[in-house]
């Protein structure tokens, strides 16, 4: 099992943790990361786009001018694509967007990302997160320390001081084990992990 340090809010090492072989050392899947990465973009889109085809434009149900002898060409309906106002040609239609992924495969593109962030050393395990009030300096204070300026943070559970205290800071991300997302896990430079996400993370994945 893979060895790294723990560090405390402080930023000073105070032990090491093992790393479950089967998360953090998986075999690398970059095809199932870039596959993840698109269905997060696709799913973000509203497919609400629409416009009109010639059968719904309103008018042009009369013929403008008789089918010969007036020099000009043929035409049946003014709202034809090639009209000012008329339809417009294969006109797009609301749609989803969204893309199938496999539980297995985001299981697979999740242990790959850990794995790159582990040997990458962009892995940072937290002892605890945790403040007694709600301030942002606190868990700026906790990134400068840990050398994390652009971090996405796991913790476990919903813990309203840290949630709030880090909410206003644009480099960082806060997320729980329950909602974890690769796009942002790729986004951030640093992963930083507290050591109750590492075994929830384990006991989930492995």
């Amino acid at each position: 099992m893979a060895n790294t340090a723990i560090y405390n809010m402080g930023g000073q090492e105070v032990g090491t943790i093992e790393l479950a072989d089967s998360v953090f050392a998986a075999e690398l899947k970059p095809h199932l990361v870039h596959l993840a990465v698109v269905q997060h973009l696709a799913a973000l889109r509203q497919g609400t786009q629409k416009a009109k085809t010639r059968g719904e434009v309103s008018g042009g149900g009369r013929k403008p001018w008789r089918q010969k002898g007036t020099g000009h060409a043929r035409q049946g309906s003014t709202r034809a694509p090639q009209w000012t106002h008329g339809g417009v040609v294969f006109a797009p239609t609301p749609r989803s967007y969204k893309i199938k992924m496999n539980p297995k495969e985001k299981r697979a593109a999740l242990k790959s990302v850990f794995t790159d962030k582990l040997q990458s050393g962009n892995l940072i395990v937290l002892d605890q997160l945790s403040f007694n009030e709600i301030k942002t300096k606190n868990m700026a204070n906790v990134l400068k320390n840990l050398k994390a300026d652009k971090a996405y943070v796991v913790i476990v559970g919903n813990d309203q001081n840290v949630v709030l205290s880090a909410r206003n800071l644009p480099e960082m991300k806060l997320s729980s084990t329950g909602t974890l997302s690769i796009y942002d896990m790729l986004k951030y430079d640093k992963l930083v992990l507290t050591q109750d996400a590492v075994k929830a993370i384990e006991e989930v994945y492995a």
